[in-house]
């Protein structure tokens, strides 16, 4: 993988563990029910849904997914594979990172769960299934990233034993 390549998935890393740190404030806020820096004289009302479980979730898909970013980047140098490859593998961690992460954020603030067309067995509505479906494209690239992965992982071992 090309150097520009691995500080992009580097970069977009640090950028999922930021919007994390957004996401906890979020979370925080939402908790209290009012923007409170203590000792600035800051005290503002504020209405966000307080689903801790939903927050929670928001906030850890951010921090695991950057981390999976970050470790990416800096592992890439180890895996043997086609420039083709590394663009498919590039794409498919981004669609990843990013799409396991933001639709859970909307979970957050619309109170849905996102895991089945229509709702399942948690709240329905428009935006649950709009969550739902952007759901679908970091699933299949998960597959492509880790197959990937393993495949060039897999190949550098086998070059550098010879």
């Amino acid at each position: 993988m090309n150097e520009r390549m691995r500080a992009l998935l580097f970069f977009n890393g640090v950028a999922l563990i930021a919007l994390a740190v957004l996401i906890g404030w979020t979370w925080f806020f939402a908790l209290l029910g009012r923007i409170v820096l203590w000792p600035l004289p800051i005290d503002i009302a504020v209405t966000i849904p307080d689903d801790g479980r939903a927050w929670r979730m928001a906030h850890m898909e951010g921090i695991t997914q950057g981390l999976m970013l970050m470790a990416l980047g800096l592992g890439g140098r180890f895996m043997a594979l086609t420039a083709r490859q590394f663009t498919w593998f590039f794409w498919s961690a981004l669609v990843t990172a990013w799409l396991f992460t933001v639709p859970t954020i909307f979970n957050a603030l619309f109170g849905t769960r996102g895991l089945a067309f229509g709702g399942g067995p948690f709240k329905p509505g428009v935006a649950n299934d709009v969550i739902y479906l952007f759901g679908w494209p970091p699933v299949v690239a998960v597959h492509i990233m880790l197959a990937l992965a393993l495949y060039g992982l897999w190949r550098h071992m086998k070059i550098s034993r010879q």
